[in-house]
């Protein structure tokens, strides 16, 4: 099984829901997000993933949403919120957001970024400080993808993504492997390559690699169900890690 995101929103949103776990063992959260994984379908959730950060202590939720299922996204927000309920013993949803595709590109010519379970991938997000210049954010951001795809060594898709309800844009990488995405962070110059686009807008800029540990599909049959007293009772053994993205 793999999950898409196609290069552009024609017809289809993208939602990111980020966990900070509270419980040692992750497994279990990783879990109930399966099982909400599998609630949100009836919803119009027509694909949906896990990614979890490698360093850091973070678990993102990734929903992609066909446009007539969510053209209320205040409400389907509420619902969503009321459906995580059970799990705020077991983490901290730190945020939520809706986005929409802008561009991307792929090594086989393909028109969305595919990931599977297993694989590597990295976020980069920016988001204004100050003012609200989203369409000139928006158009460096691309113009940086753009000039650095083909140079990377490693990646094998990437899209670029801006937030529907704040200035934030964010670009969302597949590699080939882990080691292709290290041997890019440390032997290329960063700084020196997004400096140029980015220099004059006042931002807030977070990097982080994530591992894909579930696309929607996979092994349904082996998750496992809490109740919420279950869920109270693991989170309220547990202590709360630190945060790092």
């Amino acid at each position: 099984m793999a999950c898409f995101i196609p290069f552009n929103n024609r017809n289809l949103d993208i939602s990111f829901f980020a966990f900070r776990p509270t419980v040692v063992l992750v497994g279990d959260l990783i879990d109930a997000l399966k099982h909400f994984s599998l609630c949100t379908e009836t919803l119009g959730c027509v694909q949906s993933s896990l990614i979890q950060s490698i360093h850091g202590n973070m678990i993102l939720w990734y929903g992609a949403w066909l446009k007539k299922s969510c053209e209320n996204k205040d409400a389907l927000t509420v619902t969503l919120l009321s459906m995580l309920a059970n799990i705020s013993s077991m983490a901290i949803l730190v945020e939520h957001t809706f986005f929409g595709s802008y561009a991307g590109d792929s090594r086989d010519g393909g028109l969305a970024a595919k990931f599977c379970a297993g694989d590597t991938v990295s976020i980069r997000i920016a988001s204004l400080t100050v003012g609200n210049d989203m369409n000139d954010l928006s158009y460096a951001c691309l113009a940086l993808f753009k000039s650095s795809f083909l140079k990377v060594d490693g990646v094998t898709s990437g899209v670029c993504l801006k937030c529907q309800s704040k200035p934030t844009v964010a670009c969302f990488l597949v590699w080939k492997s882990l080691q292709s995405c290290y041997s890019w962070v440390l032997g290329s110059n960063q700084r020196s390559s997004i400096l140029p686009y980015l220099e004059r807008f006042p931002l807030d800029l977070k990097y982080d690699i994530f591992r894909v540990v579930y696309v929607s599909g996979d092994n349904a049959l082996n998750i496992r169900f809490f109740s919420p007293r279950q869920m109270f009772e693991q989170g309220g053994e547990s202590k709360e890690q630190g945060q790092v993205m």
